[in-house]
């Protein structure tokens, strides 16, 4: 009986923390053209987006949080040579826009952030996301690298927190770009 109680308690525990599985986009897959809403709080139409040239579009679960303000000060960091390479960065995750504008005040990260708190954008993506009783729904980390065609051209189902902009430029290396 006692062993029954604990394997009760446990399966109970597990389920407390559920995630939502989706098939990411893969390689040669066209990216959706959807539209986010930035952390200003104005639209932004990502198939426009595309049509520039590359844009890394890379999800994260929280702002503000140790992992996420290490991969957004990476690629930071490393914007001048995303950009000299014709790079739109864009970060996704489900903060409402007042978390995403503060983030990004905060670092003074160059780029667009997109609070998606419906999801839209990361259900487009498939990027599977976390349900945590009381906190909320994290997306997962993970990157795609799209081309002017609006296809994606790399992706990263585990993306690098302070490796992802090294990542994102090898990857670029690797296309000819």
């Amino acid at each position: 009986m006692r062993t029954f109680l604990g394997l009760l308690t446990t399966m109970g525990f597990l389920t407390m923390f559920t995630t939502t599985r989706a098939e990411p986009l893969a390689v040669g897959a066209p990216a959706p053209a959807i539209t986010g809403v930035t952390e200003a709080g104005d639209p932004l139409d990502l198939g426009a987006v595309y049509q520039r040239g590359y844009t890394l579009v890379y999800f994260f679960p929280k702002a503000d949080t140790p992992g996420c303000t290490a991969e957004g000060c990476s690629l930071r960091d490393a914007y001048q040579d995303l950009t000299d390479k014709g790079v739109t960065v864009i970060g996704v995750s489900t903060d409402d826009v007042a978390a995403q504008k503060a983030f990004k005040e905060k670092y003074h990260f160059p780029f667009t952030l997109i609070a998606d708190k419906d999801q839209a954008v990361i259900k487009a993506f498939g990027v599977p996301v976390r349900d945590v009783p009381a906190m909320g729904a994290f997306a997962s980390r993970q990157s795609f690298l799209i081309n002017k065609e609006g296809r994606i051209v790399w992706r990263d189902l585990k993306a690098s927190t302070k490796q992802q902009a090294v990542d994102v430029l090898k990857a670029l290396k690797e296309l000819g770009g």
